[in-house]
This record gives C-alpha cells, structure tokens and sequence, in this order.
C-alpha cells in the first residue's frame, strides 16, 4: 500500500521548532504545570498574569503532542452530544457544558487579540451533518434539545459540500485556528521574572506535600506550592483516571484546494464512517483542505495503514484533493462525556488534573485553564462542580464495562496466547510479538534488515503492546502509551520507556 501524503501534522511543518532549555537544576516557582499542549500552555498564561511565577515543563517540545495533532476547532457543537447529555446528567448539566465551552472560545479569542497573535484565528459556522434517515432523526433531535437548553442553534436542509445530505445542526460563531502558532506564542511570553518554560524534560512523579515537589527523569526538581498535570492521560495512575477513560485514536489528511471549491464552515458526519472537514489558510496564500475519521480504540487495529487510505481516497474522490499531509492523534474518552479536570484525588490537595476531553479537546482546554488557574486563585468558577475530576463516576455503564472488560482481557489473553516463536519470522518493514526465552518481545525489522528487539510489555501497568503498521511504532491497547520501535515513549501516560531486549 502506498500513502501519498507526508507522515507529518501540518501545524508542526508550517511552523519553526522552539528550542527551550531542559531543566538542569532546582528551581522553585508557585505553580508548576506538567504538560505543554494548549491545556498547559494556557493555564500557565492566566496564572502569570494573575501574578504567579510558572514554570511549564513539557516532555517533548511545545505544541507537539495531541495539541499539535488535532483538526484544531474550538467549538461547543460536539457532534451529537447534548441529547445524550440531558438523558446522562440532567438539563441544568447540560446547558453548563455548552455555556462553558462557548464561554472558553470567547476567552481563546480575547486573548488572541490582547496579545496580538497571528495564528489564523477564524469566526465559522460549525454544522453535524447526516447522510441518512437515520441520522436525520438524531441530528433534528439534538437541535430540538440544545434549542431547549438556550443554544443558538438551527436546523438546515442544505450545506456547501459537494454531496447530498439529508440535513444538519448549525451552531454559529464558532471558530479555528492554527493551534501550534498560538501556543508557541504564548509560551515565549511565560519566561522571566521569575516564570520559565522546559522542554525535553519528562516528569516522572509529583510528591503532593506542602510545597509540592515536581521530581524529572534528568533529578533536576521543582518545588511548588501547586502543581497542574495536562499531560492527555495524566502520568501519575493515582486516581484510576486510566480506568475512568479509554484511548481513542483517529486520523487526519490534508491537501491544498482551490479557494473557490473550499467549504466556508467546519463540519462533521454521525454515524460509525463519520468525516471531520475544515480548511485552513496557509503561510503561501493557499487554502489547506483537512479531513479527519476512522477512529478507533488505541492498539485495536494494526492495519492503521488502510484507515489513512480511505481517507486519502475521500479526499481524492470527494473534493478532488491530492493528499500532501497524513498525521494521527488519540485523546482519552470519557465514560460520562464530561472531562476531569480539578484535584488529583480528594486527598491531594495542591495536585490538579485535566483529562477525558472525548476527542473535543481545544475548547476544553482552554475550559481547562480557566478552571484550575480561578481553582488555584482562590476565586469562584460557574463550572468546576460539573467537571470535578473527584467526581462520582458511573463505572457500572455499558460502554465501561466493555471497555475495561477489554483490558483486562487483554491483560490476561496476551500473556497466554501463542506469539510468534522466532525473530526469524519477522519481515523487512514488518513488527511482530515474539517469545524469547520465556518473555514476550517486540520485534522489528527495518527496511536495512536491521533487528531492534525491545520488551513487549509497556511500563505502566504491565500491558502487551501491539504493532501499528502504519506509524512504525509500538503502542499500548490498555491506556494508549505508545513507543518507537526503539523503545523511545512517543506518548504517555508511561514514563519509561520499552527495555531493550537482545534476540541471540
């Protein structure tokens, strides 16, 4: 199978690495923030304006983990969300959820003009489109219900896509952006007096005592009064978030199309073959036509390669679009459909958490740090009750049941079933779970016959991992870390990599 499009997210090509120091020795601040996504990064903005000094640390570089890998809309229209919110959580929590997350745009954009921010900021009409009858009565039921709940929404027959449809919920003035050129524009105004921002410097363990201390896999430490995680799944497995949640990834191409054939809005099917469509203006003065889908749960699938090639087919065959870009993301799915974000556990009381933003994570992000950046000012938020993350969660559902039913499964299953029994077996280009010497190894072959053998079983709870053809990585079907074929972590929670194994 060939791929046309370059495995790379077009938010971190069309935009300069950043080059911030790692952290080397001690240092003290009054909050410390884990995690430098858009989550982070903005909440490290409001508390240094409130007057905190910060000091934003982040793993890899700013911007380019799920933050730089998104379809980047900030909206509050979440495709069919708020009728399953009413029956889940009751009307008043729903009508929160949308006034909260209408409220974290307007606050993305005030600080976008404040600060002057050239980051392609667009006001769009956001529409959920259905195809069929079937979806047509779910999509006029959620305009029935969120019209109920005081959302400015309204149902259409027609959108400018060159395909039928059978009708649509509309939300107006929602937006998009580019996410990565925010974000590097917003951390370059954290360092000084005091603040400072890290990259390449993975936090292994917080210690939640008074003051906090944030401890690094170099030993350098920060010691702070409070400290906030952002890291998608937060690091710390205190507060079984990685049971309250399950990874769900997703994929994205894009192509250059003609100004004049481009939609004018942001949209989104239901049903299970769902597409994601926006478009983007780029640097050159062209227009970046984007179409996300194919999701699925991390580890599940290893062709990964053929869902990148159906979308580069629709890009092709729907709009006439040669693909130049491919990229994936994941995000943790909340069993309740609302996020976490408040303290760790009820008992850490200066250790904060925001997670479960169910694949709509830059209005909650950004809902995020408004917030914890009030929760940690002392000051009165209208929507913490609704997401805090010590909540009462419903575990005894469904869709959780199935889904921790499947790691532990998993668990179990993989440590019984049959691998393969030599390295021999294993291709050029291909990866395979081998047995050697009674443990369980993961097996690649490049493209040079070189063998890289590490172990198959991931650092943070014990989970084997599985191949994905696709990204040449390793990646957990339990809580969604996923690793280089080296061992290297390529995505949390896991704070240790893949030992290395030899095959003699």
């Amino acid at each position: 199978m060939v791929l046309t499009g370059r495995p790379i997210s077009y938010w971190i090509d069309s935009t300069l690495p950043s080059s911030y120091p790692t952290l080397s020795t001690d240092i003290a601040v009054d909050v410390a923030v884990v995690g430098g996504g858009l989550a982070g990064v903005v909440t490290a903005k409001l508390l240094k304006q409130a007057g905190k000094t910060v000091a934003l640390i982040e793993a890899d570089r700013i911007g380019c983990g799920v933050s730089g890998h998104t379809t980047a809309k900030l909206s509050a229209l979440h495709q069919l969300i708020y009728a399953d919110l009413v029956d889940e959580h009751g009307q008043e929590k729903a009508r929160l959820y949308g006034e909260s997350n209408r409220a974290a745009i307007a606050r993305l954009a005030d600080l976008i003009a404040t600060e002057a921010i050239d980051c392609n900021f667009e006001r769009k009409a956001n529409y959920t489109f259905a195809t069929d009858e079937d979806g047509l009565a779910k999509v006029k039921a959620e305009v029935e219900v969120s019209q109920a709940l005081g959302l400015p929404t309204r149902f259409v027959e027609s959108v400018d896509l060159p395909f039928a449809i059978t009708g649509a919920i509309m939300m107006p003035d929602e937006a998009q952006f580019h996410p990565r050129k925010f974000m590097l524009a917003i951390a370059a105004t954290l360092p000084g007096d005091g603040s400072h921002v890290f990259e390449q410097t993975r936090v292994t363990t917080v210690d939640d005592e008074s003051p906090c201390r944030v401890i690094t896999e170099g030993g350098a430490t920060v010691t702070a009064q409070d400290v906030v995680i952002t890291t998608n799944l937060p690091i710390l497995d205190i507060g079984l978030y990685f049971a309250k949640t399950y990874p769900q990834r997703s994929y994205i191409v894009g192509g250059r199309i003609e100004a004049t054939q481009a939609p004018q809005a942001m949209y989104i099917g239901v049903g299970q073959n769902y597409r994601s469509i926006r478009t983007a203006p780029t640097d050159d003065g062209s227009t970046m036509l984007m179409v996300g889908g194919e999701g699925h749960k991390v580890g599940s699938d290893e062709a990964t390669d053929e869902r990148f090639q159906r979308l580069e087919n629709y890009l092709q065959s729907t709009f006439g679009v040669t693909p130049e870009y491919r990229w994936s993301t994941q995000d943790m799915v909340s069993f309740d459909k609302l996020p976490y974000i408040g303290t760790l556990t009820p008992a850490h009381r200066h250790t904060y958490v925001a997670t479960g933003f169910s694949l709509w994570g830059m209005a909650k992000s950004v809902l995020s740090a408004m917030v914890l950046s009030d929760r940690i000012l002392g000051l009165e938020n209208p929507w913490a009750d609704l997401y805090e993350a010590t909540r009462p969660t419903p575990f005894v559902t469904t869709t959780s049941i199935q889904k921790n039913l499947e790691v532990g499964t998993r668990w179990v299953g993989d440590r019984f079933k049959g691998l393969f029994d030599s390295t021999d077996s294993v291709a050029p280009g291909e990866g395979k779970l081998v047995t050697h010497k009674g443990s369980k190894i993961a097996a690649y072959r490049d493209e040079h016959n070189q063998l890289h053998t590490v172990s198959a079983v991931c650092p943070h709870l014990g989970c084997i991992v599985a191949w994905n053809e696709a990204e040449t990585s390793w990646d957990c079907p339990c809580h969604g870390s996923r690793f280089s074929t080296e061992g290297k972590i390529l995505h949390g929670p896991a704070v240790k990599p893949l030992d290395a194994k030899v095959c003699d």
